[in-house]
């Protein structure tokens, strides 16, 4: 998903939040079913007020009052607005003012409280739905205590038991729900990111900052040496704000000792308690690949004390990376929330569909590699044989008509700018054949911005067409990615001089976390105010094919501008 579409699905027009498309159908039903229940129920207190207990005309002004607000909420919904938590602690309160004009604990419309429980668990998850709940019971007492009729002090018990005890359930079940459906999302992202085209250094970046962030966790640590390697490569994500999280660095064996100390195929979870401290619990668990039981791990306790004092966490989980070719482990860190069993099995579940294709994607970078080596040295003779010779040829031919040419004829001023211009071009050529040839990587981060300035400098030289590379400084891509860009921004900048007659232009690169964005811009041409911009094809089936965007409008001062957008 590029960076665009993300914004979409979290802005909508003017500025309003948007909903993903699943949870807006959800709270269109959860709207319907609000406004249903709160018609019946007054339908309920038409046929049957007088033998309700109702405390005057007090119902009569609740129940219309709670059907507006249900319709308000379904009109709202419709414009991105009141889905908020806020609007289920909003149901508990009318639904305690329902239960308090209608007989308090002698009330039937009291199971109107599941309809916020069930709401908010299945939407925002176990804490949320708890926290409903406790206001449930809360508000069902309260009612009761301040409603007219006595209360029956056993009936009360029952039923809020009732409501306590179901809407823990409830909770529950809400949570596991919300939490499959995060599970599902994130397995779908990694599985989205481990594609050849990012490479490997990129998944794997994108997988610890995902699981980090899903986990909640501080910081996330990955220790891994391909088989051979002399040695290990670590990387990290971490909790950090600046934007300066991830980092990897080469690591000795001494070094990463402490980090494997564990079984190759054991998984680990360590979670500090009261009941851990208190000997009612084990704080360190381990499960084997092949076993189906956790059970207490036996660690040394100089070796385990050092682990914790080096994490410096409250609970932390540990799983093997399935490699066929090196060995390596993945720690998760959480200095806030406590770490559980699940987490540990569901974190082997990543990692078992992440790594096996990292290893896919190396091998294809190989094969990859073989090709384009032998691929450039077919361009190279290619550039030399059919493209620079002719070129030659042509300057000799044109340094021959030049000394054919009479003194002080005013062709020589222009012959000698087309031997000069060709003379230009030849050695762009050679140097590019020689950079091929050599298989250098041309087009890392300076080599990429200096070939854009290259042809920017030449646009400027031939055509008089001055043009701009404006870069920020984390401009930082693959070589498969960059080379695709450098063909996008030459094609971007082509069609200026082909298809405008602005004689000014700008190119801005920025490489964000989601996405690489691309603006190219070309000043408002004069004489021409209602032209309509045209969608540049080629530009277009580029982008499609690396799962991007691509946008034509006004930018500043009524220049026009082909805005693309490459997720990374």
């Amino acid at each position: 998903m590029s960076m665009l579409q993300q914004q979409q699905l979290q802005w909508g027009k003017n500025g309003v939040p948007a909903l993903p498309p699943e949870e807006h159908a959800d709270l269109q039903i959860i709207s319907g079913m609000r406004l249903f229940l709160a018609v019946t129920a007054l339908l309920a207190l038409m046929l049957n007020s007088g033998s309700q207990g109702l405390s005057g005309q007090l119902a009569w002004v609740i129940f219309p009052l709670y059907v507006l607000y249900g319709a308000v909420l379904l009109v709202l919904l419709h414009f991105h607005r009141g889905s908020g938590k806020l609007v289920y602690w909003l149901d508990v309160c009318w639904c305690g003012l329902i239960v308090l004009c209608t007989g308090g604990g002698e009330s039937y419309f009291f199971p109107g409280f599941f309809f916020a429980i069930l709401a908010s668990s299945f939407q925002r998850g176990y804490d949320e739905g708890a926290r409903i709940t406790l206001a449930s019971c809360a508000m069902l007492v309260l009612a009761s205590v301040l409603s007219e009729q006595e209360p029956n002090l056993p009936q009360l018990l029952l039923r809020t038991a009732f409501v306590l005890a179901l809407g823990c359930m409830i909770a529950c079940w809400g949570g596991l729900s919300v939490q499959h459906k995060r599970r599902l999302a994130l397995l779908r992202e990694v599985g989205q990111q481990s594609n050849p085209r990012f490479g490997v250094d990129h998944t794997v970046a994108s997988m610890l900052e995902k699981a980090r962030v899903f986990f909640g966790a501080s910081s996330c640590i990955l220790v891994m040496r391909e088989g051979g390697a002399a040695h290990w490569q670590l990387r990290t994500a971490l909790d950090d704000s600046r934007g300066n999280g991830g980092r990897v660095s080469q690591m000795s064996e001494a070094a990463v000792a402490p980090l494997m100390v564990f079984e190759a195929s054991q998984s680990v979870l360590y979670a500090s308690s009261l009941r851990s401290r208190l000997g009612l619990a084990h704080a360190w668990q381990g499960k084997a690949r092949a076993s189906a039981r956790w059970q207490r791990l036996d660690i040394d306790a100089t070796q385990g004390t050092a682990l914790t004092e080096l994490f410096d966490a409250r609970s932390f989980i540990s799983v093997p990376l399935p490699l066929h070719k090196g060995q390596g482990r993945l720690y998760v860190l959480a200095s806030t929330t406590r770490l559980s069993k699940a987490d540990a099995m569901f974190l082997t579940h990543i990692v078992a569909q992440v790594f096996p294709q990292l290893e896919n994607i190396a091998i294809l970078d190989k094969l990859a590699s073989g090709a384009a080596y032998r691929e450039r040295q077919k361009i190279a003779r290619d550039l030399h044989d059919s493209t620079i010779q002719p070129y030659i040829g042509l300057r000799h031919g044109l340094s021959a008509l030049r000394g054919k040419v009479a003194a002080g004829s005013p062709l020589l001023a222009d012959l000698d700018k087309l031997i000069d211009m060709s003379g230009q071009v030849i050695a762009d050529l050679r140097q590019m054949a020689q950079t091929v040839r050599g298989g250098k990587e041309r087009y890392d981060e300076p080599e990429l911005l200096a070939a854009l300035r290259r042809q920017a400098q030449q646009l400027k030289k031939f055509f008089g067409i001055d043009i701009e590379i404006v870069s920020d400084r984390t401009f930082l891509l693959s070589d498969r990615l960059a080379a695709e860009v450098f063909q996008i921004v030459n094609e971007g900048m082509s069609n200026i001089r082909r298809h405008t007659t602005a004689r000014e232009g700008c190119v801005r690169l920025a490489c964000g976390t989601h996405a690489v964005s691309i603006s190219i811009e070309n000043a408002a041409e004069s004489g021409a105010p209602g032209r309509v911009p045209f969608m540049p094809a080629s530009i277009a089936e580029r982008a499609q094919a690396l799962g991007g965007t691509v946008q034509v409008g006004q930018a500043a001062g009524g220049a026009t501008a082909v805005r693309i957008e490459i997720p990374v």
